[in-house]
């Protein structure tokens, strides 16, 4: 599934490219909560239809009123890129929907550069991270390749957004579980590959959109070459394949490590890596194990949404109480027995 991101630039420049008039908007800057994070974007186009998000609903109605004939509006103004704010007053945030408390700074882009569009998409198709660079006063825009993404910001003259390939995720073992965790990950965004040496098992294996790899995992992980958009997961519960692809990815900078496995055999994977691979408490850290969020889960179903809710969780940076933590969980439910 390709990411929301991709598909709003490249139906903006699909747009531009018919002849349409284009409205490119961004999350600029967000004040407590709110429906979507900086740097999400949506397209609005002149006859009001919307590709994409920048809130729960009720401020892209208030765009598509604004600047469409949808409902017998004006139409998109013309000029540099505008900073708009919703949400400053409790019914304001009421009325569009946000949090309490919540506030939302867009940069609307009115006329967004076709030329640039052009010149960016064909690079994160093929994979590229890209830095866009945005000048408010101008509307110009630039692009230059990087090598590690940056985190999004605005600084009410230039914004700055890294853009390229989605979120990854790399499975170890392909069994039933790596099936349900494929096919939550892949409509979150992902993309994924399942690695495993046993033909037998990647023989019955079939995903749809799921990059199917055999060879040896340590192998496939050098090669997936993680990085900060990258998560790593061993799911096959052998230590001969799980902990040889964990200690690679233990040494890159995948956002997410984890293998599946009870509290005692995670401890024992834990002391093998460094009893015999020379991992220490602190180089482990990063290892998450058992894995998932504590939710009861039985079946292969349950348990993939216990992961990818983990995942998710550290993805988007958010501090989970220790309610959720299978081993703590789990101890505590013991100890109340």
């Amino acid at each position: 599934m390709e990411s929301i991101d991709l598909l709003v630039l490249r139906t903006t420049r699909d747009w531009l490219q018919a002849g349409e008039r284009v409205l490119l908007a961004t999350v600029a800057r967000t004040w407590g909560s709110s429906p979507r994070p900086v740097g999400s974007m949506m397209a609005l186009r002149g006859d009001g239809r919307v590709i994409g998000s920048v809130s729960g609903g009720c401020i892209e109605d208030d765009l598509v009123h604004r600047y469409t004939t949808a409902y017998n509006g004006e139409g998109m103004p013309e000029g540099p890129p505008r900073v708009v704010r919703y949400g400053v007053s409790a019914d304001e945030a009421h009325r569009f929907g946000l949090p309490c408390g919540g506030t939302l700074e867009l940069i609307l882009e009115f006329s967004p550069s076709l030329p640039s569009l052009e010149q960016l998409l064909p690079q994160l198709d093929a994979g590229n991270l890209v830095r866009r660079e945005l000048d408010l006063g101008t509307g110009g825009v630039s692009l230059a390749a990087t090598h590690a993404p940056e985190q999004f910001s605005f600084d009410g003259q230039r914004m700055v957004n890294t853009l390229g390939p989605g979120y990854r995720m790399l499975l170890i073992g392909a069994g039933v579980l790596a099936e349900y965790l494929a096919t939550m990950a892949l409509f979150n965004g992902f993309k994924v590959a399942v690695c495993d040496p046993r033909r037998e098992y990647m023989d019955g294996w079939n995903v749809a959109g799921v990059e199917k790899i055999v060879g040896m995992p340590d192998d496939v992980v050098r090669a997936f070459a993680p990085d900060l958009r990258s998560c790593i997961i061993g799911l096959s519960h052998d230590p001969k394949l799980d902990d040889l692809a964990l200690l690679e990815a233990l040494h890159s900078t995948a956002f997410y490590i984890g293998a599946i496995g009870s509290r005692r055999n995670s401890q024992l994977r834990r002391e093998r890596l460094i009893e015999h691979f020379g991992e220490t408490q602190a180089s482990l850290e990063r290892l998450h194990g058992p894995i998932g969020l504590y939710i009861g889960s039985k079946t292969p179903a349950e348990i993939a949404v216990s992961v990818m809710a983990q995942v998710l969780a550290i993805k988007n940076g958010v501090a989970l109480p220790s309610t959720v933590d299978v081993t703590k969980a789990k101890r505590a439910r013991e100890a109340s027995a």
